[in-house]
């Protein structure tokens, strides 16, 4: 039987933005210093430390990247009572006033290298070691640098210019390393490195669940040139797709293709707790739990705003009424032209069975529980932030996973970080970028068969209608059809995972998809009359003021800003 790694060891969660001193002058606390190990039996603690920086964060630094990956995208509004309730997240869901000194910007970077400065400290300690002395320390590295590698490429999707340092470089010369030392592309090429060791040195399965794999290494290494491949300049403008790096996607998503890993045969799977966690599309997750002897147990800090008012606390994080929509299907396929011409009806439209996955709709089950029917009444604003709530983070309110932490109402339930799904959509997109969309064909297809029977859970939701895309039958797949297929499959697999702002920007489509969808939206909520997304510049949040204080004007400031 499978352990799972204990990852609420050395436990610090930071619940402040705007701090004294830099993350580089900071020592964690309640965490084994490395100059405390005085043996190799020692050095696990400190791997265990920095696994559990993993989740070492809280809602308003959310490591899931919700207010930054879909509230700043067209899948979700911001939520919460009104505008001015965390008006920071506000200014990002509409790309206006996003201030140098945000706290959560500046928390967000002092998190992210907290849990980086982690990851040195016990790589310094490896390094100190043989493999004679410690058996493990090429795996344990690989562990290592697979955690650092996910913090930056975090920094990089958030920031793009940002410090790297690694275990090698003296405390004293922290401050001589500016922010665009290396160039973009550069800083890239250092995040995969870290993946590529770790793929290289990691067993492809774990005695303890929760660990890195060899598979969570190639699948994490080949979403990191997936996003490098797409090569911008120095005002973020996509001048090109470095060919090489696609064809290194391909090689590293067969690996994972050839691996255990497979779709779940229900979508809903990847998002109900118990048994279904850690399941066969779960590539690497972030580990929590409740009940093992911490005060309230290893919660999912990120999220717990979440929940809908009329369970606890506070009704963040709300799907879009274009997000719902874009769910519509015409004779099963997507609709990609009419979608969002008027609002989804029920007893009118066909829609992909994953929006009742995805979104919660009144009068209906809420996560499948026949006695919690999720209500308008739930909502804490309706007038501005609609009737929908947010379900993949979410757990049945019933269950021992739904937590009370009062105010709030957290839970247990793991986050995956990487899916199985997620590999093979990045391979269609390296194939289609490649013009070979042929091959992409079968690989979006799978998806979409996925969807087809994902509905047992949800015999409730009508009007279910999902068709796979036959060339020269009810599509034409060129390549500009498949490209546009991909991508919108990707918005509807992983919608409120965080994804679509970050994709957006990789493609270089952000101005003009998002800025369409302010002028759209601005019909129903008054506020998107202010939305404006900047080109060239709202792609990134700016370097923190405080940060660039701390570097006495080393940091460079990012464009426009």
């Amino acid at each position: 039987m499978k352990r799972t790694i204990i990852y609420f060891a050395a436990v610090l969660v930071v619940l402040f933005s705007g701090c004294k001193d830099s993350f580089l002058e900071q020592t964690p606390q309640g965490v084994l210093d490395e100059s405390q190990v005085t043996s190799p039996d020692e050095i696990d603690k400190l791997v265990i430390a920095a696994y559990s920086m993993l989740g070492n964060d809280h809602y308003d630094v959310p490591f899931s990247l919700w207010p930054y990956g879909s509230v700043r995208s067209d899948d979700a509004y911001k939520g919460g009572r009104d505008e001015a309730d965390i008006d920071d997240f506000h200014f990002y869901e509409i790309s206006e006033n996003m201030r140098l000194d945000a706290g959560p910007t500046d928390g967000m970077w002092f998190n992210l290298y907290v849990g980086i400065s982690r990851t040195n400290a016990a790589l310094r300690v490896l390094n100190s070691v043989t493999e004679e002395q410690y058996k493990q320390k090429a795996e344990r590295t690989g562990e290592l640098r697979f955690i650092r590698g996910h913090f930056y490429f975090l920094l990089k999707v958030l920031f793009k210019n940002v410090p790297y340092i690694d275990e090698t470089v003296p405390a004293e010369d922290y401050e001589t390393i500016s922010n665009t030392a290396l160039s973009n592309d550069e800083s890239w090429s250092r995040i995969a490195d870290d993946f590529r060791y770790a793929y290289e040195n990691t067993p492809k399965q774990q005695d303890e669940v929760g660990r890195v794999t060899s598979y969570a290494a190639a699948s994490y290494l080949a979403r990191v040139l997936l996003y490098q491949a797409y090569q911008q300049d120095a005002q973020h403008n996509v001048t090109g797709v470095d060919q090489a790096m696609l064809n290194e996607v391909l090689q590293l998503t067969e690996y994972v293709m050839g691996s255990p890993y497979t779709l779940e045969p229900d979508f809903a799977n990847n998002f109900i707790h118990g048994s279904y966690e850690n399941g066969p599309e779960a590539i690497f997750s972030i580990q929590f739990s409740h009940d093992d002897g911490t005060f309230h147990g290893r919660l999912n800090f990120s999220d717990v705003l979440a929940t809908p008012q009329g369970l606890g606390c506070c009704d963040f994080h709300k799907p879009s009424h274009n997000l719902v929509n874009a769910f519509k299907t015409q004779n099963g396929l997507p609709a990609f032209d009419s979608y969002n011409d008027e609002p989804y009806d029920e007893g009118i439209h066909s829609v992909d069975p994953r929006l009742y996955h995805t979104v919660a709709i009144p009068g209906y089950p809420f996560k499948y529980n026949d006695n919690q029917i999720y209500e308008e009444s739930w909502n804490r604003n309706p007038g501005i932030y609609g009737v929908y709530a947010s379900l993949k983070e979410n757990v049945d309110p019933e269950s021992d996973a739904f937590i009370n932490i009062d105010p709030f109402y957290g839970n247990s339930k793991n986050r995956i970080i990487i899916r199985y799904a997620d590999v093979l959509l990045m391979r269609a997109e390296a194939l289609i970028e490649l013009n070979r969309e042929d091959e992409a064909l079968p690989l979006i297809n799978e998806i979409r068969a996925r969807a087809q029977v994902s509905t047992p859970k949800i015999e409730y939701a009508p009007n279910l209608q999902t068709a796979l895309y036959q060339d020269g039958v009810n599509c034409d797949w060129t390549n500009d059809f498949a490209r546009k297929a991909l991508r919108w499959e990707r918005r509807l697999e992983f919608a409120m995972e965080g994804y679509r702002f970050f994709d957006l920007v990789r493609w270089g489509v952000a101005d003009s998809v998002l800025n369409e969808y302010y002028e759209s939206e601005a019909q129903r909520i008054t506020y998107y009359e202010n939305g404006d997304f900047d080109k060239n510049k709202d792609e990134y949040l700016p370097i923190p003021l405080q940060q660039i204080n701390f570097s006495k004007g080393l940091y460079d400031q990012n464009p426009s800003y």
